[in-house]
C-alpha cells in the first residue's frame, strides 16, 4: 500500500492521518478467527490483541507492536466467500457513503461508531466489488510501513477498468493513469500525483467463483520461502510466482479461502 498520509504531528512523534481515498487499512472476516491468527501468525509474524467487538470478536493484528491489519468472526449463516477488504480513508464517511449511493453503489453496513476508534461504512461499487470506508478517530488504520508482513498494495479485479475508475474517481477524487497497451487493460488511482491502488480489468478472465473483488498485497522478504510456508500452514498456491508492475509477486489462499498476493519488491 502506497503511503499517501498527511504530515505528521510535531516532531514527528504522532501517526499521520491518512490523506482521503487513500487505503488506510485491511481486514479479514473468517469463520475459524484462531486457526487464521495461527496461520497469519507464522506466515508474517503478526502477534494480535483484541479489538472493538461491535460486528462480534474481532482482532487487530499487530508487527513489533505495530498495528497492520484485522481480523474477525462471521456470523454462522454468512456464506459469501471469505476476502480481504481494503478501508479507504475518508474525513466524513457519511458524506462518502451517500456519494457511493450516488454514484450508482450500494453501502450494505453502516455508517456506525466503532467505539472511540472512528467510524465505518461498508459498501460496493456498481460491479459488485467490496470496499470499506473508514473515518478514523482514535483508531487511524494501518502504523507500520516499508516491512515484510505489511499490506503494500490494493488492486481491484474487474471485468472493465474505465467505467469502474469513474466510480472511483467521482467518489474518492482520485486522478487516474492509464497503461498504454492494446494487450493490458489497466488503471492506477493517484492521489496528489502517488499512486495508490489500481484496477485491473480481466473480461472474461475474472475469476467465476469470485466476481469483482480487490485483492490485498503483503510485503514479503523472500517469495518462495512465503510461499513453500503458505502451503506447509495449509494455503495454496493459486498463481505462481512472476514479475508484476509491482515486483514479484504470487497469488495465494489461506486456508479459509481468502486471496491475496504476495509481494517482493514493491514499488
Amino acid at each position: 500500500m502506497t503511503d499517501a498520509r498527511g504530515s505528521a504531528g510535531p516532531h514527528g512523534a504522532e501517526q499521520a492521518r491518512y490523506v482521503p481515498g487513500t487505503p488506510c487499512w485491511v481486514s479479514l472476516m473468517v469463520h475459524a478467527v484462531t486457526a487464521t491468527q495461527d496461520f497469519y501468525g507464522a506466515l508474517f509474524g503478526w502477534e494480535f490483541r483484541p479489538g472493538p467487538q461491535q460486528l462480534g470478536p474481532y482482532v487487530r493484528a499487530l508487527l513489533g507492536g505495530q498495528e497492520v491489519a484485522g481480523i474477525g468472526q462471521l456470523p454462522p449463516d454468512h456464506h459469501l466467500p471469505v476476502a480481504w477488504t481494503p478501508y479507504l480513508a475518508s474525513d466524513d464517511v457519511d458524506a462518502t457513503a451517500e456519494a457511493v449511493r450516488m454514484c450508482g453503489g450500494t453501502v450494505g453496513v453502516g455508517p456506525l461508531d466503532v467505539a472511540d476508534a472512528g467510524r465505518l461504512a461498508i459498501g460496493s461499487d456498481p460491479s459488485g466489488a467490496v470496499f470499506g470506508i473508514w473515518q478514523a478517530a482514535a483508531h487511524l488504520g494501518t502504523t507500520v510501513a516499508g516491512v515484510p508482513g505489511m499490506p503494500t498494495w490494493n488492486e481491484l479485479l474487474t471485468y472493465e477498468s474505465a467505467r469502474t475508475a469513474k466510480f472511483y474517481e467521482s467518489v474518492f477524487g482520485y486522478a487516474r493513469e492509464a497503461e498504454v497497451s492494446a494487450d493490458v487493460d489497466h488503471v492506477t488511482l493517484c492521489l496528489d500525483g502517488r499512486p495508490v491502488a489500481g484496477i485491473q480489468g480481466m473480461g472474461t478472465g475474472l475469476p467465476r467463483d469470485r466476481g469483482p473483488h480487490w485483492n490485498t498485497y503483503f510485503e514479503v522478504a523472500d517469495l518462495g520461502e512465503a510461499l513453500e510456508r503458505v502451503e506447509e500452514l495449509g494455503g495454496r498456491v493459486l498463481v505462481p510466482a512472476g514479475d508484476s508492475r509491482q515486483g514479484r509477486v504470487a497469488t495465494v489462499a489461506d486456508p479459509e479461502g481468502a486471496r491475496f498476493s504476495l509481494l517482493c519488491g514493491s514499488r
